[in-house]
């Protein structure tokens, strides 16, 4: 079995220096595709790095199937990394890359051949064989690293932000290749690392993200464990709410009014807005944030723009234009807000725009940024 399991997984790289791990606690279930991903410096290559043997865990437990892997080999692990680097012998071909790992290891060369061929033809290489990497673009260079990895038919697949190095399309392209190979090869787990939040969406059956800085000291290191679109629809914090999709969400200061178990009404900006979520917990007249996605703000504009119902009102400052869609920024009362609209929308700078807040797709903070319960289902 390829289950991982981190129980309390802590790193400390001195004795002096903050935790790069705090108590990391999550499961990666047999044949799951789970990504990694945060900021720069959350630890994301250092969850993984343990995983391969390559890190030292100052506490807590990590298994791979039932086994305790603390202290096990990294040859004894069962798996194999791909890393951000394709790290490819110049002087070898393509076939001699691919055979290294098990050549070291002493494998009946026949039963290698029949691995390096089967890979090949799984990652499209069978026509480079021959080649040296010198003669392969980017993208062909980033299957054999992949293909070096399939031929250990490893429990578990690590990948180090492999697309990193690669062009636009090259990235899709490549994306689309993993995601591939994860549907043929179910029995494996993958873990992948990135910090682009497209790949995490688009990859992931789970996403694990990941605090840094402070918040790893306060919180742990895991902000929120789920699927792509669990985060998306369900942050558990400001932190995930900003930092999952593109733009982000927009958050509005507001004050709790009254709170009721299927919903709760906030000042913001002198009117009063209804949220659907159980805000009970909360004492009245505290400080709150109001999230709202770019894309859940219906615009109305010109002589509409006091259109009926909690909206929110502003001038709009900037345009960007992205082909299907456009992005209005919108200066209210108390933030600059995103608004996303159909693409050929015209609209003049310093127009008076006004959005309206519909209360299913509305999220509320505590002054801790910590999420309020959704009482409205959304997609999962």
């Amino acid at each position: 079995m390829s289950r991982i399991e981190f129980r309390n997984v802590c790193k400390r790289y001195a004795p002096d220096l903050p935790l790069t791990i705090h108590n990391a606690n999550l499961t990666i279930e047999h044949g799951e595709f789970c990504v990694f991903v945060g900021p720069s410096g959350c630890g994301k290559s250092t969850l993984l790095r343990m995983v391969a043997g390559l890190e030292d865990i100052s506490s807590g437990d990590l298994l791979i199937g039932d086994q305790r892997v603390n202290e096990l080999a990294p040859a004894q692990r069962g798996v194999a990394m791909v890393f951000q680097s394709y790290a490819l012998y110049p002087h070898m071909t393509v076939a001699e890359n691919m055979a290294f790992g098990l050549r070291v290891l002493g494998s009946d060369k026949t039963a290698i051949d029949r691995k390096v061929c089967e890979a090949a033809e799984v990652l499209q290489l069978t026509p480079l064989l021959d080649r040296l990497p010198k003669a392969l673009s980017g993208g062909q260079r980033q299957r054999v690293a992949i293909g070096r990895a399939i031929v250990k038919n490893p429990k578990v697949f690590l990948f180090d932000e492999p697309l990193s190095n690669l062009d636009a399309a090259l990235r899709v392209q490549t994306r689309l290749e993993i995601a591939r190979l994860h549907r043929d090869m179910s029995s494996a787990s993958m873990i992948y690392v990135t910090h682009d939040q497209v790949e995490a969406m688009t990859l992931a059956q789970k996403i694990v993200l990941l605090h840094t800085g402070a918040l790893i000291q306060s919180r742990g290191s895991v902000a929120q464990v789920g699927t792509p679109m669990d985060l998306y629809h369900r942050p558990a914090s400001t932190f995930v709410a900003e930092f999952i999709g593109s733009p982000r969400m927009n958050l509005l200061q507001a004050m709790l009014r009254h709170a009721e178990a299927d919903h709760a009404v906030v000042d913001l900006d002198g009117q009063a807005v209804t949220v659907a979520v159980d805000a009970r917990h909360l004492p009245v007249g505290s400080a709150v944030r109001v999230g709202v996605r770019p894309e859940h703000l219906l615009l109305a504009y010109g002589t509409d723009h006091e259109s009926s119902g909690s909206a929110l009102q502003g001038q709009l400052q900037h345009i960007e234009r992205l082909g299907d869609s456009s992005l209005l920024y919108v200066k209210t009362a108390g933030a600059l807000a995103t608004v996303r609209v159909e693409g050929s929308v015209l609209l003049p700078a310093g127009q008076r725009v006004s959005a309206r807040l519909l209360p299913e797709h509305l999220h509320l903070f505590d002054q801790d940024g910590l999420a309020c319960r959704r009482t409205v289902e959304l997609p999962r």
